[in-house]
């Protein structure tokens, strides 16, 4: 079993857990918890299959998918900024909306046949150095790519910028922050709609990328919720959800590579499927999802470092403590 192409393949589909955690994380910090990032990803993988097969260019497929994802994240935040009804339930509400969506528009693109699919490249010189190379560099996704830059700019913003700091102050304490004349409803609106586009980003990245030629109502098969447990993981840090992404997209590579050691050890009939070995197997990585999200927690608790004070609760202007 060669580990390095376990590694190189958990990278690339580890990238779209990265786009949807690093979209949630930035809604996070700006005080709204959005449960819906399943159903905006399915909308994402939608739009993009099905512009591409109308229009044969991946990247207007990637572009109408972030813009649909980021449109459909703004019902949720009129719901809870305007309107300010719970956040868990509207959430929860878009999920079921966006894959209601995306089957009926959806229907029938699983037998459209081919798209043209985003490129895959090498980067000339960082693909020679010792199997670092090979797992991050070699015959990556240009998505991949785009997902090692968001890493760096996105912690650079959100801690070393006077945007970031506005956004983390919303998230925090959202009354300091309209005092000192930040517009809340306005922030929190706008990165409810960035943590859409990349939840929509991470959909299109997934049809068009990592799956390619594919889309039903299981081609997101729960990532998205996957990504919600990854921010809690993450602490709302940019390079630990991409640690958290990369790790999770490697063990779900490897549970597909161990069923063949597994048939040739005996533990598994290779001419008869074993429904409790593949239910066993499919489960282990969400398995592993609940244990990071319960190390992540008692971290938490720890070092007193969680979500941000204002997570989950509607701004009322005027209103103490809020």
């Amino acid at each position: 079993m060669d580990f390095t192409v376990i590694l190189q393949a958990g990278i690339a589909s580890g990238t779209v857990l990265l786009f949807a955690t690093i979209g949630e994380l930035f809604s996070e910090r700006a005080g709204v918890l959005n449960l819906g990032v399943e159903g905006m990803m399915l909308i994402g993988a939608m739009s993009a299959f099905s512009t591409t097969i109308a229009t044969g260019n991946p990247w207007l497929g990637v572009l109408v998918a972030m813009l649909f994802a980021g449109l459909i994240s703004q019902i949720h935040a009129f719901i809870v900024i305007t309107l300010q009804a719970d956040q868990v339930v509207s959430g929860l509400s878009l999920t079921f909306l966006g894959a209601g969506i995306s089957l009926v528009l959806g229907e029938g693109l699983s037998k459209a046949g081919t798209v043209a699919l985003l490129p895959d490249f090498s980067i000339p010189l960082l693909t020679l150095i010792p199997i670092i190379g090979k797992i991050f560099f070699t015959n990556q996704s240009v998505l991949v790519y785009v997902g090692y830059l968001l890493v760096p700019l996105s912690w650079y913003y959100i801690n070393r910028t006077r945007p970031g700091l506005h956004l983390r102050a919303v998230g925090e304490y959202p009354s300091a922050a309209d005092a000192l004349g930040i517009n809340v409803f306005r922030m929190r609106y706008f990165y409810v709609f960035v943590g859409g586009m990349l939840a929509g980003l991470a959909g299109a990245t997934i049809s068009l990328a990592v799956s390619p030629g594919w889309f039903s109502e299981l081609t997101t098969g729960g990532q998205g919720w996957i990504a919600i447990g990854l921010v809690i993981f993450a602490q709302w840090d940019p390079f630990r959800a991409a640690v958290g992404a990369y790790a999770f997209g490697a063990l779900r590579r490897l549970i597909l590579d161990i069923q063949g050691p597994l048939v040739l050890l005996g533990f598994a009939n290779p001419f008869y499927y074993n429904p409790y070995l593949g239910f066993f197997l499919q489960m282990l990585p969400y398995l592993f999802t609940v244990v990071v999200l319960v190390i992540g927690s008692r971290e938490a608790m720890r070092k007193r470092i969680g979500a941000p004070a204002a997570l989950g609760n509607p701004y009322v202007r005027g209103e103490r403590g809020k």
